[in-house]
C-alpha cells in the first residue's frame, strides 16, 4: 500500500488515511475517539456531507458544533457540498414514510456513495460513516451499503458497532463534558413534521420573522449560543451551558383594518387576543398609550414608539423589516405595559386614527426549555 502527503484545510496529512463521514458532533464525537484508539497508525480525515439537514440555519449550527468537535480532537475537516435541492428530488414521493424506512435508506445512499467518491478524489483507502452509533440509524442497512460500495470501488468500508453495550451512555457523557449541541430531530423537514405532529408541538424551527429578529430557542439564537461557546473556549474562559425552562412565543400572522384598509402595523412579541380577533375604538389615552375598550389591546403612535426606544423609525413599515432586537423589545414591553406577565396586544402603527380598529393576531404561546451560558 502506498502512502502520500496531502494538504487539508491547513493540515498537512502523512500516511495512510481513513475518510470517516460526518453527520453531526453528538454522534462523531465518540466515534472519532473510539476510530483514533483502534487504528492509531492511520490519519483521520472529517467529511461533513449531510444535504438533508433542513433548514440552512440549522446545517450551519451542526456544521459549526463538528468544527468545534474535530478541533478538539486534532482531525481535519472538509465540507462537503449542500444540495437540499438534490437530495429532495432523490426522495420524492418518500415524504411521509417513517424514520429508518426507505427515505432513509436513500439517504444513507447518498451520503455513503458521496463519501466514498470522496475517498476516492483523495486517495483514501478506507471510508467510515458516523451514521454508525446514532440511535436513529439502521446499522444493517450502513454495513450493506458500505459494503456494496466497497466491491464496485475498492475502497474499504469500516464497520464498527460503539453504541452496544455501554457505548450509549459514554457517547452522552462525552456529548456534556464537551458541551456539544444535541439537537432535537434528526434532521430532513419531513422526519422534524412527523416528529413535531407526533408531540402535538409547533414547528417553530421553520419560523424566520421577516423583521430578522433573533427569537427565543430559535435555531438561530443556538448559532449565537454555540458561537459564544467557540469563543470562551478560545479564551480558555470557564462556562457552563445550562437549561431554563420559559414561555416562549410565536407570531403566526396578524393585521391591523381601520375604514376597510389594512395599515401598517408592528405587533409586539407576546401579543395575544381572544379568540385571534377584536373590533373597537380607543377608549382611553395616557402618556402615549391608547387603550382599546376590548380585549386588553393598547395602541402606540410610531413617534410614542421612537420617543420610548430612543429610535428614529421612518414609518412602521421600515420598523416591521427593520426592528430593534428581541431582548430591547421586550424591556420597552414591559416598560409600557408596567408587568412582565402581560400577554395584551401592543401595537404600533404610524399614526393614531379616531376610528373603529379591527384587530387579527394569530399567535402561539407554549412552554419550551433553551440553552443558556452561565
Amino acid at each position: 500500500m502506498k502512502t502520500f502527503t496531502i494538504i487539508i484545510a491547513n493540515y498537512i496529512i502523512k500516511g495512510f488515511i481513513l475518510l470517516v463521514h460526518i453527520c453531526c458532533a453528538v454522534d462523531s464525537h465518540y466515534f472519532l475517539e473510539k476510530i483514533k484508539e483502534e487504528y492509531p497508525d492511520e490519519k483521520l480525515v472529517g467529511y461533513f456531507y449531510d444535504p438533508n439537514i433542513h433548514p440552512h440555519s440549522e446545517y450551519r449550527l451542526r456544521y459549526l458544533d463538528v468544527e468545534y468537535s474535530c478541533k478538539k480532537l486534532g482531525i481535519p475537516l472538509i465540507e462537503g457540498p449542500y444540495n437540499l435541492e438534490e437530495w429532495l428530488k432523490k426522495v420524492k414521493g418518500m415524504e411521509h414514510l417513517p424514520e429508518k424506512g426507505d427515505r432513509c435508506t436513500v439517504c444513507y445512499d447518498d451520503r455513503l456513495d458521496n463519501s466514498v467518491q470522496k475517498a476516492i478524489e483523495l486517495g483514501h483507502d478506507k471510508f467510515t460513516t458516523t451514521l454508525l452509533i446514532s440511535p436513529k440509524k439502521s446499522q444493517e442497512k450502513l454495513d450493506i451499503i458500505g459494503n456494496n460500495l466497497f466491491k464496485k470501488t475498492g475502497v474499504e468500508f469500516i464497520f464498527r458497532d460503539y453504541k452496544s453495550g455501554n457505548g450509549a451512555e459514554i457517547q452522552g457523557l462525552r456529548v456534556k463534558e464537551n458541551s456539544l449541541y444535541r439537537q432535537n430531530y434528526c434532521g430532513c423537514l419531513f422526519g422534524l413534521t412527523a416528529q413535531r405532529e407526533h408531540q402535538k408541538k409547533i414547528m417553530d424551527e421553520m419560523f424566520n420573522p421577516i423583521s430578522k429578529q433573533i427569537l427565543p430557542e430559535s435555531i438561530e439564537q443556538r448559532l449565537e449560543l454555540y458561537k459564544k461557546r467557540n469563543t470562551l473556549e478560545d479564551e480558555k474562559k470557564e462556562y457552563k451551558l445550562i437549561k431554563q425552562r420559559f414561555l416562549n412565543y410565536r407570531l403566526l400572522g396578524g393585521k391591523v383594518v381601520v375604514n376597510k384598509e389594512v395599515i401598517p402595523s408592528y405587533i409586539f412579541a407576546y401579543s395575544t387576543i381572544n379568540k385571534n380577533q377584536t373590533s373597537s375604538k380607543i377608549e382611553y389615552e395616557k402618556d402615549g398609550i391608547n387603550y382599546l375598550s376590548k380585549d386588553e389591546v393598547k395602541i402606540i403612535s410610531l413617534n410614542t414608539f421612537n420617543k420610548l426606544a430612543k429610535t428614529n423609525y421612518k414609518n412602521t413599515k421600515e420598523l416591521i423589516f427593520k426592528s430593534i432586537n428581541f431582548e430591547e423589545e421586550m424591556i420597552l414591553r414591559n416598560n409600557i405595559l408596567k408587568n412582565p406577565f402581560d400577554l395584551s396586544a401592543l401595537i404600533v402603527i404610524d399614526e393614531i386614527i379616531d376610528s373603529k380598529y379591527e384587530i387579527f393576531i394569530n399567535s402561539v404561546t407554549y412552554e419550551d426549555v433553551k440553552e443558556e451560558i452561565v
